[in-house]
């Protein structure tokens, strides 16, 4: 029942609350033709008067737009003159790893068009997703970027509806959402987790372990080109030298998960780290044990971050193209706030191996 005849709360108001709850959980979308004074005078039983001060007070707010001869429509806030030129980009660490480089490339591109960005940190988590989600919306951004949190995916949608509710438009970055039809850029995780696993195995390599956490569809895409390179070189995928975990990426916890990785070094002879971080845990932890790389165990790495080469020892990596990652992500979303885009793209971009010294040939 939308209306409560008895409630001491006016009746128009409560038409009025009720239209902009259809329209915060997308029953009406923008664009969309709302029902008539008569169609909403059959729904609720008021008077055309009372229906007309509902839509007035909302055509007042800028949620409803009237169009002579034609109805009433949800406004499309995309195509306001007066919302901000400010777009968000929320990723899980602005410090480290390679979300400072996705954040230039969003950033120079934003800037070719004007427009200005405000960077969230989430540390991969949830609840300051969620945060960060209500701040931004506050401020009135056009869009946003989003890189998925460590949390669940459904807890993650939570994130993205808060936004579309809102009519902001959202572009996913690099960790898939599932279940839902927006504005995807990643890199070819399988393919660069095939060829870095294949780069081994012709190095003379075929015991060859594998560390990452399956929390995040980058990961879990890597590890499936990791068993399908082994399985294409008919060596038989060992359960025992898959060291997965289910958890946020913490320094802390790595440091402790690569000593138990580290003991069970006899059983093979490379190591495949889930990402670049990763990988300098451990070797920084082989270190420590007086494991020599590539001496003693071949490591390699995924992602190339930039301070690669300024380490002691110059890891085999994937590269991926995390500028380009960040610009792509943000041409698609400024194309969504200008109305140019309809229909949802996913876009995929290309990794390649990166050869350098951790790696060790074994003679067969």
């Amino acid at each position: 029942m939308i209306i409560d005849k008895n409630s001491p709360i006016p009746q128009y108001y409560q038409l009025q609350s009720w239209l902009v709850e259809q329209i915060e959980q997308g029953v009406f979308k923008p664009e969309d033709k709302i029902p008539t004074e008569e169609e909403l005078g059959q729904m609720t039983g008021l008077a055309r008067a009372t229906i007309r001060q509902a839509i007035q007070n909302l055509v007042n707010e800028g949620y409803l737009l009237r169009r002579r001869r034609l109805g009433t429509f949800v406004k499309n806030p995309s195509l306001e003159t007066n919302r901000l030129s400010i777009v968000s980009v929320m990723v899980h660490d602005i410090r480290s790893g390679y979300a400072p480089e996705f954040l230039r490339g969003a950033a120079d591109e934003a800037g070719k068009k004007n427009f200005s960005t405000i960077f969230c940190n989430t540390d991969d988590l949830f609840v300051k997703a969620d945060l960060h989600a209500n701040q931004v919306i506050d401020h009135g951004v056009s869009g946003v970027i989003f890189m998925p949190t460590a949390a669940p995916g459904e807890k993650n949608l939570l994130i993205i509806e808060k936004f579309l509710r809102k009519n902001i438009p959202v572009v996913i970055a690099d960790r898939e959402v599932h279940n839902v039809d927006l504005d995807f850029v990643t890199t070819d995780n399988f393919d660069g987790a095939y060829n870095l696993t294949q780069h081994l195995i012709k190095r003379g390599h075929r015991k060859i372990a594998i560390t990452l956490s399956t929390l995040y569809s980058s990961e879990l895409e890597r590890l499936e080109g990791y068993k399908k390179a082994l399985s294409d070189y008919g060596i038989g995928i060992d359960s025992s030298l898959i060291f997965t975990h289910h958890q946020r990426f913490s320094e802390e916890h790595y440091v402790r998960f690569s000593k138990i990785i580290l003991a069970e070094r006899k059983k093979f002879t490379a190591l495949f780290a889930g990402n670049d971080r990763i990988a300098y845990i451990l070797y920084s932890a082989a270190k420590d044990m007086r494991i020599k790389i590539p001496k003693d165990l071949s490591l390699v790495g995924y992602d190339d971050l930039t301070y690669t080469i300024s380490h002691p020892i110059n890891l085999t990596t994937i590269h991926q193209p995390i500028y380009e990652m960040g610009q792509e992500c943000m041409k698609l979303l400024l194309s969504r706030i200008r109305g140019e885009s309809r229909q949802s793209q996913r876009v995929v971009l290309k990794s390649y191996l990166v050869e350098r010294k951790s790696v060790m040939k074994l003679e067969n």
